[in-house]
């Protein structure tokens, strides 16, 4: 089971409360995650990344153990705490202004 922690707009938008849990079959990739969250939750489709070319959004982040994962591959293995859900993913919204 994969722990997932959404910024606070993302679960008002998915009607979720807390972290969700995931069962991913096969690698445990940002794109097996964010598949598998969008497959659970149609509505968070094209707010992480893009519909049609499937890159992350400028302004959301990923996090596994701590680390900034956002410029990873996509198909890069998330590690083992992440995959064995000790640890959780976390998509995060950056800030940027003046």
């Amino acid at each position: 089971m994969i722990r997932v922690v959404l910024p606070a707009p993302l679960r008002t938008l998915a009607q979720v409360h807390g972290e969700v849990h995931l069962d991913i079959d096969g690698a445990v990739t940002q794109r097996s995650v964010l598949d598998a969250l969008e497959a659970r939750y149609p509505v968070l489709r094209g707010t992480m990344r893009d519909q049609g070319t499937s890159k992350r959004r400028a302004f959301v982040r990923f996090f596994a153990c701590e680390e900034d994962v956002s410029h990873d591959a996509p198909d890069t293995p998330l590690p083992e705490r992440v995959a064995s859900g000790v640890e959780p993913f976390v998509v995060l919204g950056a800030m940027a202004g003046g």
